[in-house]
């Protein structure tokens, strides 16, 4: 079996949210962009555009823009912006650790099932041979997809903590399900 690859360029625009290294991926045009400049707006940090060179480092997937592109984002409509002299030198990061891939997907007709209700649209991204989490999310009109990717950085880092909040609902339920039982059995039981 071939050893797996050390580097590897990927499209998407790259972010730190909270803490947390976030690719956002999707089709050209489906809105990463905007996504971003949203994000910088909330006070996150640019860490590459377009094209993101990751490499394998004890075990992480590290990311950074290509010396070229380093600091430069490019909107729709926009052109090429420069991000430091829009929202200052800390709005840029040099590298970050890639933590989450957040694909952004133009809607389908039918979307959600209840377990997609419940648990998310989460699978596993495959990068550098590393494992890492994934959440599909749908362009839908009315979205703000900054909140979404900021809850879905939070909620990472809960994960990550041991919590889940699926879990700790379904538990939740199951705890007043058999409470409800018991109570019903009690009233046959009384005379």
């Amino acid at each position: 079996m071939p050893e797996p690859s050390t580097t590897v360029t990927l499209h998407g625009v790259f972010m730190r949210v909270h803490g947390t290294g976030v690719l956002l991926s999707g089709a050209s045009g489906v809105g990463k962009s905007e996504v971003a400049l949203e994000l910088l707006a909330r006070g996150h940090q640019l860490v590459a555009d377009d094209a993101v060179d990751f490499v394998l480092r004890r075990g992480h997937v590290v990311g950074r823009a290509p010396r070229l592109l380093r600091g430069f984002l490019e909107a729709r409509s926009l052109g090429i912006l420069n991000i430091a002299r829009l929202y200052g030198a800390p709005s840029i990061a040099g590298r970050s650790r890639l933590d989450l891939v957040l694909r952004l997907e133009a809607p389908r007709e039918v979307w959600d099932s209840g377990l997609e209700r419940l648990g998310g649209r989460r699978s596993v991204a495959r990068i550098l041979g590393i494992e890492l989490p994934e959440i599909t999310i749908p362009i839908r009109l009315g979205h703000n997809l900054a909140v979404l990717v900021e809850a879905a950085c939070r909620d990472l880092q809960l994960r990550l903590a041991g919590y889940r909040a699926d879990d700790d609902l379904v538990q939740r339920q199951s705890r007043e399900i058999r409470k409800q039982e018991q109570r019903e059995q009690h009233e046959n039981d009384t005379p």
